[in-house]
């Protein structure tokens, strides 16, 4: 299962790893953390704009695979750390930028809220967060009726999760929740997929 989604789901998202990396303006040198980061792909490609970067999943098969890609593909700055979300093994203000990509809707209400606040933890006050998960509401298209069949197949509690996040409001409510303020945003996807840059207000 974990090799089906490296080689099938890894390369579909492509455009979404691109994009974060143009709107969160990725510079060599800077300190990176993606949350939740599965198989590292969007760390993979912060490194190879010369970042240093850091992934935190709290499953070791993702951690292992990744550090394992990692190797393949002959990466150095990158440190990959099994972990929670919700409670980052990170100072306060560490990172320049952190990001974290379809991941929050799987979550409960209060998970969400806290894996937001402790991303705007570790971030430099003049930092950025990068967020990608479903807009909302999502649209009346073909390809949210599969992302609404796909959430369904993956179990009932991820269901139930993915039903709250839309109902909380998505992306939008939860900055708005944490005293973020958007900087940028785009739609991909035929607009199921929702990219927000956010920042502390000044």
């Amino acid at each position: 299962m974990l090799i089906n989604y490296s080689t099938v789901v890894d390369p579909l998202l492509a455009d979404l790893r691109n994009a974060v990396i143009e709107l969160a303006g990725i510079k060599a040198g800077d300190r990176v953390l993606d949350v939740c980061c599965g198989t590292g792909d969007q760390v993979f490609h912060y490194v190879r704009k010369g970042a240093v970067a850091t992934g935190v999943d709290r499953d070791p098969r993702m951690i292992e695979m990744a550090e394992k890609e990692g190797r393949r593909q002959g990466f150095h700055n990158i440190n990959f750390r099994p972990g929670s979300a919700a409670e980052l093994p990170f100072p306060d203000g560490y990172f320049d930028c952190a990001s974290i990509s379809l991941a929050l809707h799987e979550m409960n209400r209060d998970e969400r809220s806290r894996v937001v606040a402790e991303m705007k933890r570790v971030v430099k006050r003049a930092g950025s967060l990068i967020f990608v998960d479903f807009n909302v509401p999502l649209p009346k298209n073909l390809v949210a009726g599969l992302i609404n069949a796909v959430e369904l197949l993956a179990g009932k509690d991820n269901y139930r999760c993915f039903r709250d996040y839309l109902a909380q409001g998505g992306l939008n409510q939860l900055l708005k929740e944490n005293r973020l303020t958007m900087q940028k945003e785009a739609l991909y996807k035929s607009g199921n997929v929702h990219i927000i840059q956010a920042g502390n207000p000044v």
